[in-house]
């Protein structure tokens, strides 16, 4: 029996000779107030990154994001952001409880969905639940430090917000044309009964390894233009080489600034390590501060702002993305027009070049159903198919 093409492409990554695995979903989901980021006195984790600092205070160990990809050394992240036009910061990162807010002990507070994931990241694809209206952080913590133990969590549903299903669902799609070629598809679809606003914010940007003393060398993304005059970032690092984001949207915009710490606004200090620090990005989208954004168009931190002034009911809005090396040179959303013909990137092979975007997440999509019926037996009904692509799915992500 011939093997599937994941299984072909697990056997180079184990065999060292295509890294399948550099890239895939090792973002975490929730960073903030982890041991690893915590140099306090006493070892309150929590209480040294709270949620409320995370979008201004920059991590040392890692990072965090919704639906987000990395390389498997977390130095350059990629991750969705959204706005509804009512919330007062980005959503950047799940929300949650921390161990002594909650009823229950600690616990987040959103509603996302592992969808599909091949194990070396060739495919994959979850849901992320986002609510129309403004996002009741306040009541979550209220409500939850007045119940006891002996009484429910209280959960995002139970405060009415998605009420009338006044929700974006939006599913977020990882394609891998080459082991360094990735397509990445967001949609959102307008669950609920009125037009609404949306931005989708996908940003890009590096761990800060340069502040702490250790390694002084600071990579860079820069803006710079694709196809059609739409935007397009430059990224270079000293380990990852030279990199591209691609975007396949002429209405949407880059804005830069610097994963740096906000000292100013945290500390009350009177300068920060950079004029545009780590909320620059947040501040222009959610307040019209333009400020702490870099003009020049650099940085370390960059996000693509899309706006859609009302999403009318039922309707999908769309943003491709596409990340490869900066040397590739065929396009990035058409079709195939390599003059050598098509080749099935399946059998391990790259190819980046010679697959157009929708072709890659066709094919990725079809051989991760393969790949599970090679992998689950056949006596499994269609249920619990279901089931253990799921729950595989869930693995995968979160390794």
């Amino acid at each position: 029996m011939t093997p599937s093409a994941e299984s072909s492409r697990l056997a180079a990554a184990d065999a060292g000779t295509q890294d399948w695995r550099l890239w895939g979903p090792y973002l975490a989901g929730r960073q903030w107030g982890t041991v690893r980021e915590d140099y306090s006195a006493d070892g309150d984790a929590w209480a040294y990154l709270p949620f409320d600092d995370s979008h201004r205070r920059a991590y040392r160990w890692g990072e965090d994001g919704i639906a987000g990809l990395t390389d498997a050394h977390g130095f350059l992240a990629l991750a969705l952001a959204l706005w509804n036009g009512r919330d007062d910061r980005l959503k950047e990162r799940y929300f949650g409880l921390t161990n002594g807010q909650g009823n229950h002990g600690e616990d987040v507070k959103e509603y996302w969905w592992h969808i599909d994931a091949t194990p070396t990241h060739s495919y994959a694809e979850t849901l992320y639940r986002y609510p129309q209206g403004a996002f009741p952080y306040a009541a979550l913590l209220a409500e939850s430090a007045r119940r006891g133990r002996e009484v429910a969590e209280f959960e995002l549903a139970d405060t009415g917000i998605l009420d009338g299903d006044r929700f974006f669902d939006v599913r977020v799609v990882h394609a891998k044309a080459a082991p360094d070629d990735i397509c990445v598809e967001i949609q959102a679809t307008n669950e609920g009964p009125d037009a609404a606003p949306l931005h989708l914010v996908p940003q890009l940007w590096f761990r800060n390894t340069w502040a702490w003393g250790r390694d002084d060398r600071i990579p860079s993304l820069r803006l710079t233009s694709g196809p059609g005059e739409a935007v397009a970032i430059e990224a270079h690092h000293d380990f990852l080489g030279d990199l591209r984001l691609e975007v396949d949207d002429p209405e949407a915009r880059a804005l830069f600034c610097d994963n740096e710490t906000d000292s100013v606004a945290l500390f009350g200090t009177e300068s920060n390590r950079t004029p545009w620090p780590k909320d620059g990005v947040g501040r222009a989208i959610v307040d019209g501060d333009e400020h702490m954004v870099n003009p020049a168009g650099t940085g370390t931190k960059a996000g693509i702002h899309r706006v859609w002034e009302a999403v009318a009911p039922g309707e999908t809005v769309r943003l491709r993305l596409r990340l490869r090396p900066a040397s590739a040179t065929g396009p990035a959303f058409a079709g195939s027009v390599d003059p050598r013909g098509s080749s099935d990137a399946g059998d391990g092979g790259g190819g980046g070049d010679r697959d157009g975007f929708e072709e890659v997440v066709t094919r990725r999509r079809e051989e991760a159903e393969a790949f599970y019926a090679e992998v689950l037996p056949d006596y499994v009904d269609d249920v619990d198919r279901v089931v253990a692509r799921r729950a595989f799915a869930g693995l995968l992500w979160c390794k």
